[in-house]
C-alpha cells in the first residue's frame, strides 16, 4: 500500500500559491527525510497530509484515503502520529511526562479518560524506548527541551500510528540532545513493525542511514526526491542551495560545508 501519494498538488493559500505541481508517492516500510529550507513550503505540506489543508489542485491520497472523496478529519489524523513546535505547546506543562505519553492513546490534549492496564504497560515501554522512564513522573514544563521531544515522540507513537512525521524535531537543542534524539529515532526506525517515518528537517546532517529516501522542497516545488545516497550530492545539492558545496559522508550520514 502506498502510505502518501500527490499527484500534481498545488496548494492555494491569500491568493499565492504555496505549492505547485508536486508528485510523490510514499510506499509502505520507506522512511522519508523531508529536506528545505525556511519557507519552501514544508509546514505547508504536513498540513496538507494532517487534512487541515486541503488541495486547490491535484489529488491527495494519505493512508489510502482519497481527499475528497472519504471522510477525513480527526479520523485520519488518529492514524497519523505528529511531534511539533506547534502541538508540544499545547499541552498542559503540569501534566507530568507519563500521563502526557497516556494521552496520546486517547487522541487528546490531557489526560481525562481512565487508561487501561494495556495502555499503561505500552506508555511505560515507551518511556524507556526514548529514554525518558527515569524523569516519567516529573512535570512536563521542568524538563528541557530535548527531554520534552522524546516524550513527544513516545505520546506519538501511543496511537500505534501508520504514519509517524516529525517536525523539525531537533529544533533548539544542543549537540548532544540533537544526537541523543537522532539516536532515539534510529532506534524506532529499525523497529519490524515500526509506522512509516516523515522526518522533516533544513539540517542535512540529520538525514540517519535509515532514510533511505529524501524529498528535496524549494520555494513550494519538489527540486527532486528519490534514494538519499543518489540526491544529496555535491552538485545536486550545491544547486539546492545556491552556493558551491562539499559534502562527506560520515557513518553514512551525510555533512556539508562552504566550497572555498
Amino acid at each position: 500500500m502506498n502510505i502518501i501519494e500527490l499527484k500534481d498538488v498545488g496548494l492555494l493559500r491569500n491568493g499565492r500559491w504555496i505549492l505547485q505541481d508536486i508528485n510523490w508517492t510514499v510506499k509502505s516500510e520507506q522512511h522519508w527525510a523531508l529536506l528545505g529550507l525556511n519557507g519552501a513550503g514544508k509546514t505547508a505540506l504536513l498540513h496538507m497530509l494532517s487534512a487541515y489543508h486541503f488541495p486547490a489542485k491535484g489529488e491527495i491520497n494519505v493512508l489510502g484515503r482519497q481527499f475528497g472523496k472519504d471522510i477525513l478529519g480527526e479520523r485520519l489524523r488518529q492514524e497519523i502520529g505528529l511531534v511539533s513546535q506547534t502541538l508540544q505547546s499545547r499541552f498542559y506543562e503540569s501534566d507530568s511526562a507519563y500521563q502526557i505519553v497516556l494521552s496520546g492513546g486517547f487522541a487528546s490534549i490531557g489526560l481525562y479518560e481512565t487508561p487501561t492496564d494495556p495502555m499503561r504497560e505500552r506508555a511505560q515501554q515507551l518511556l524507556k524506548e526514548m529514554g525518558c522512564y527515569h524523569y516519567g513522573n516529573r512535570p512536563f514544563n521542568t524538563l528541557s527541551q530535548g527531554e520534552r521531544q522524546r516524550v513527544m515522540i513516545a505520546r506519538a507513537l501511543m496511537g500505534e500510528p501508520k504514519l509517524l512525521i516529525l517536525d523539525e524535531p531537533t529544533n533548539g537543542l544542543d549537540f548532544l540532545a540533537k544526537e541523543q534524539l537522532l539516536e532515539a529515532v534510529g532506534r524506532i526506525a529499525k523497529q519490524k513493525d515500526c509506522p512509516t517515518i516523515l522526518y522533516v528537517t533544513h539540517h542535512v546532517d540529520e538525514i540517519l542511514p535509515e532514510f533511505s529516501q529524501t524529498l528535496m522542497l524549494k520555494e513550494g516545488r519538489v527540486f527532486d526526491s528519490g534514494l538519499t545516497k543518489s540526491r544529496l550530492t555535491e552538485s545536486s545539492l550545491s544547486k539546492f542551495f545556491g552556493i558551491d558545496v562539499n559534502v562527506s559522508w560520515v557513518n553514512h550520514r551525510p555533512y556539508i560545508s562552504k566550497r572555498i
